[in-house]
């Protein structure tokens, strides 16, 4: 059972709690929630979310018109003393107001999306595209974000064509090193639900194939070691070449 409960009470000490991989000592950062499920799982686990930050990328008008169980996902976390913060675009939180400031032991994206689109399918290349274009703005804005042995969590799908955003390349053009990957089973977060995200059907769930959680950790400068027989292409090139695929 991945929820777990280790208690380091000495006297007054506190109980320090775990869920998977996270622990109420942690600060932590929650983004691109769509119901706040996830959120409510942690702050569940650890008996109180005064060590996290929640946010969405709607407002909380939009969350309560296309998730039916937000309004009471946020309240609950609301008597957690959750931080929950709407509008806060992952390209651009460093610059938020309350976030600038901020320092965070793990940053958490869950199955990051650049939105669906009526005239592309998963394995076009546009919409590919905007997916790496989203997750590398993420990265770069994240890495800034992490106090010095902090972590950037992105759980994500990895089989075709969602292996074709190649996230441990773009986490590397940010100078973030992959330090582990580890199957992500939602049945380790109870009350879990993943949503679609966008459109009409945002409030249904999609199918979690191959998914993993790939954790990233900073590095100050990524070394290559000469003798290395891999070609490693930045990311930019990357998307220039798929652009050019089918031309």
């Amino acid at each position: 059972m991945a929820l777990n409960f280790t208690d380091k009470t000495k006297d007054n000490e506190k109980v320090e709690r775990f869920i998977t991989h996270y622990t109420s000592s942690q600060r932590i950062l929650l983004v691109g929630e769509g119901d706040f499920s996830f959120s409510l799982c942690l702050a569940r686990a650890f008996g109180s979310a005064k060590n996290m930050v929640a946010t969405s990328l709607d407002s909380q008008a939009t969350l309560f018109k296309n998730y039916q169980l937000a309004e009471v996902h946020l309240q609950k976390l609301k008597e957690l003393n959750c931080l929950i913060l709407h509008e806060v675009d992952v390209k651009t939180m460093h610059e938020h107001d309350i976030l600038k400031d901020m320092k965070f032991d793990r940053i958490i994206y869950n199955f990051p999306h650049a939105g669906h689109d009526l005239f592309f399918k998963e394995r076009d290349k546009e919409l590919i595209m905007r997916h790496m274009e989203l997750v590398g703005a993420f990265f770069k804005v994240a890495s800034k974000m992490l106090n010095e042995e902090g972590q950037v969590h992105v759980s994500h799908r990895d089989d075709y064509t969602y292996k074709l955003w190649r996230i441990e390349d773009l986490a590397n053009d940010a100078e973030l090193v992959l330090k582990e990957k580890v199957v992500f089973s939602k049945w380790d977060y109870p009350g879990y639900s993943n949503k679609r995200g966008s459109g009409v059907l945002s409030d249904n769930e999609f199918p979690l194939i191959d998914s993993f959680t790939f954790k990233f950790s900073l590095e100050s400068s990524i070394s290559t070691n000469s003798d290395d027989d891999d070609i490693e292409i930045p990311c930019m090139e990357l998307m220039l070449m798929l652009m050019a695929i089918g031309d």
